[in-house]
């Protein structure tokens, strides 16, 4: 007969004598359904990766991995960003943690028409969601988009003879929201109209002439296109629709063998989300 659970020994939960606080202790790589509204109505259902973790006073040894995966399953069969609050507070009760952690990553999928056949596809973009909670009911949380756009150097435009070299720009944009729900569409819109041109799924010759035309009437460097974002965020900023924005620009150089990149950051991120990534 195997023992029943309450007669093992918990090893997590004695003493350590180190003295040392862990930040945030959890588990990661979760892959998890997830659902989200789209802005025009409906639904996009997706997989995300995600991450939990809590944070662990220095008297205990270790956390219980199991009760991460519970609070998961219990609270939600399919997740999305307004259920992250309630898998949090399960963390703080079931983990007795002062505070806890959950971040994901998905990829969503929108339509995009091109520009001049109006045919249309899917087209994916990279998008992540991060959320704190103390015990206190402090919540915080940011949302992010990665769109790939092409742009065009104005400096090769100006001094060659026969066109420019242009580059595929990964555009990455941060928002910690402030109430308002910010949707993950009027990022990547952000995104794609602050680069030298869109990219579409589909494009047959006429589409391929208007963006390559398209991007050569409107040459940025790295510099221009988080710059421009920049202008729409703080907008953004000053409305108080968010508190804090992150926004890079990585352009994977056609001619060099090196990239080009430029970020600008603005507001107040929180003490909160202190770790939060610029990768």
């Amino acid at each position: 007969m195997q023992p029943r659970a309450s007669h093992l020994p918990d090893i997590q939960k004695t003493p350590d004598e180190r003295g040392i606080d862990i930040d945030e202790v959890g588990v990661s790589n979760i892959r998890y359904p997830i659902a989200f509204p789209l802005r025009d109505g409906g639904f996009c259902h997706t997989v995300a990766t995600i991450s939990m973790r809590v944070s662990l006073p220095h008297y205990e040894k270790g956390t219980h991995m199991s009760r991460f995966m519970i609070a998961l399953q219990e609270k939600v069969d399919v997740l999305s960003p307004s259920r992250v609050f309630d898998v949090l507070s399960e963390l703080l009760r079931l983990l007795d943690a002062d505070t806890a952690y959950l971040d994901m990553s998905f990829p969503i999928f929108l339509k995009r028409e091109a520009p001049v056949t109006r045919l249309a596809g899917l087209l994916d973009f990279e998008c992540g969601f991060k959320g704190v909670l103390k015990k206190d009911g402090t919540y915080d949380k940011v949302v992010e988009v990665r769109v790939n756009a092409a742009s065009l150097c104005p400096c090769s435009k100006e001094i060659s003879a026969y066109g420019a070299h242009n580059q595929r720009s990964r555009i990455t944009i941060k928002v910690r929201e402030h109430g308002e729900l910010i949707w993950f569409e009027d990022l990547v819109d952000i995104a794609e109209r602050n680069a030298s041109c869109a990219l579409f799924p589909i494009l047959k010759r006429p589409d391929e002439k208007f963006v390559t035309e398209r991007a050569y009437d409107n040459p940025k460097f790295v510099e221009d296109i988080v710059r421009d974002v920049a202008v729409d965020l703080l907008a953004m900023l000053r409305d108080e629709r968010i508190r804090y924005f992150f926004v890079s620009s990585n352009n994977f150089e056609s001619i060099h063998n090196h990239d080009a990149y430029a970020h600008v950051e603005r507001g107040e991120l929180g003490s909160l989300l202190s770790g939060f990534s610029h990768d």
